[in-house]
């Protein structure tokens, strides 16, 4: 055996801290990924409740009781107040206690989830059968529990990041890589909402306006990451890769809901791209454009923090670049 291959099995780590680095990593994996739907309740979920003051403090206690600190009440006037605030998405869903037999009011196109422990909630609210149970603001029929937007958020969070590391292993111009990624995020939104809406049935609404928010997203993901990597090598792509995978995709909040996220994580889903991406789409597809201000922010400001990110990769090359051409007319003279 060579001077050479001594060198390179020399520098080859440990066979056990290999396992243990795989193990560490299939372990975090599955934490990423298994622990927020293992821990999935209701915390603080916004429901609007009308009726008399007194019915209003009894369904507080009994639902304190049910499940504590699940859900945050406001009143509201009327039955037409408690709709307005869920069509406005400031409730996932509404009680209401002004007629002879109590009616829940549920948005399964915010949450099938949320919708789903409200409708089990009203089965206890009346000794008669139960309170009427009416979505207000239903998914789709070809879609009635909403898989198709679900399974969305991998492709999503996937698109940003394949094309980050194949952009950056196959084109060598840093421009090029930023036209490539934005090109791509068109092509792929459209593709995507096009899928989603026409083939699955899993969205309504503007099939632009839909397609824009899938678009806005993977430019997102892949600007982020090519900057890092123009930055930081290899290393920044892994590690953006890892925060949007291993962050941004289990705590987007699209299977269930942010409010039934683990306390605080599902507020960090909403400030990461998928997150925002997903609350973005519901509204948008669903509730006419309601409460998608501050999604459409988020991810307007991660494409900002991309474009910056690259714009500094692009400077620190050209001062490599630079003091490396200056050498070769040194040696060539």
């Amino acid at each position: 055996m060579t001077t050479e291959a001594h060198a390179a099995d020399r520098r080859r780590p440990p066979l056990i801290a290999v396992i243990v680095l795989l193990t560490a990593v299939l372990t975090v994996f599955l934490i990423a990924f298994a622990w927020p739907s293992a821990r999935s309740a209701p915390r603080d979920v916004p429901l609007a409740v009308a009726g008399p003051a007194p019915a209003v403090a009894q369904v507080k206690t009994t639902l304190d009781q049910a499940l504590p600190g699940g859900f945050e009440l406001t009143a509201v006037p009327d039955r037409q107040a408690a709709v307005q605030r869920i069509e406005d998405r400031d409730a996932y869903g509404a009680i209401v206690l002004d007629g002879p037999q109590p009616e829940v009011l549920t948005a399964s196109a915010a949450g099938p989830a949320v919708a789903q422990v409200l409708t089990q909630l009203a089965g206890r609210m009346h000794p008669d059968g139960g309170a009427k149970v009416t979505d207000v603001v239903p998914l789709p029929k070809d879609d009635p529990r909403g898989a198709g937007l679900a399974a969305g958020a991998l492709p999503l969070v996937l698109g940003g990041i394949i094309a980050a590391a194949a952009l950056t292993q196959l084109v060598r111009s840093g421009p090029k890589r930023m036209i490539g990624a934005v090109t791509f995020a068109v092509t792929g939104g459209l593709a995507l909402a096009a899928v989603l809406q026409y083939w699955l049935g899993s969205f309504e609404g503007s099939y632009l306006g839909n397609a824009g928010v899938i678009v806005m997203s993977i430019a997102a993901i892949s600007l982020t990451l090519l900057g890092l990597e123009w930055l930081l090598g290899t290393a920044g792509l892994a590690l953006g890769g890892a925060v949007m995978m291993l962050l941004g995709n289990p705590l987007s909040g699209m299977t269930s809901a942010p409010e039934m996220l683990p306390s605080g994580w599902g507020t960090l889903g909403q400030l990461l791209p998928p997150g925002a991406a997903g609350t973005a789409l519901r509204s948008v597809s669903f509730f006419d454009g309601a409460g998608s201000g501050r999604p459409l922010v988020v991810l307007s400001c991660w494409l900002l923090a991309g474009l910056l990110l690259c714009g500094l990769g692009a400077l620190r090359g050209r001062r490599h670049a630079v003091p490396a051409r200056h050498e070769a007319r040194t040696v060539a003279a």
